[in-house]
């Protein structure tokens, strides 16, 4: 039975990972987004919210190869060493932001560079209010592992974005193409004049 890329994602011939189908939240594509750490440099992300059903297999596939890479077979079977690495994986249950479903699983990935942006048939999206959170997209991701300040785990790389659908966007305020109706010129000047006239 042949597996539904927007649900389990594919390997590109380039080595990255195209995630399933997800929910946009969180998105600095356009520019990066501010850092919170002073010093820090910023940096372009994206956090894709899957469904439940999302198949992310190749994801964790790829992952456990970057911790493999870096710290070796014997190492990652050390339950010590276990326990210290961070997971790109979390429950959505762990924020309580809109849109985030407890028991689904959230990735945020990040890059120095600023990533392609594509829309449904290949070509480039311009308008940054394209992409918003609550639009549906997938996103080339490359894992890497770490080791900094003490902190172990890996992380996704952002390559590059695509989005697929419209959705309702995340944070209460709906788009304005969808609460006005177009007026024609005339009619929209028409009664001008009030108090300050």
């Amino acid at each position: 039975m042949a597996t539904d890329p927007m649900k389990s994602g594919y390997k590109t011939d380039g080595g990255n990972v195209v995630s399933p189908k997800a929910r946009a939240s969180f998105v600095n594509i356009f520019r990066p987004g501010k850092t919170l750490e002073p010093g820090q440099e910023p940096k372009y992300s994206i956090t894709l919210l899957f469904p439940k059903d999302a198949d992310l297999a190749l994801l964790k596939k790829m992952a456990q190869e970057a911790l493999a890479e870096k710290f070796g077979e014997a190492k990652l079977k050390d339950p010590a060493f276990q326990k210290r690495l961070r997971s790109p994986f979390r429950d959505q249950g762990e924020k309580a932001f809109e849109g985030y479903e407890a028991g689904a699983i959230f990735v945020t990935a990040t890059s120095k560079q600023r990533p392609g942006i594509v829309d449904g048939r290949g070509g480039d999206v311009i308008e940054e209010r394209e992409v918003y959170s609550g639009c549906y997209v997938r996103a080339s991701l490359r894992a890497f592992a770490y080791d900094q300040k003490g902190n172990v785990g890996v992380a996704f790389g952002l390559q590059n974005v695509q989005k697929l659908a419209d959705g309702d966007p995340l944070g209460g305020r709906a788009r304005p193409e969808a609460e006005f109706v177009p007026v024609e010129e005339e009619a929209a000047t028409e009664g001008a004049g009030g108090l300050f006239d």
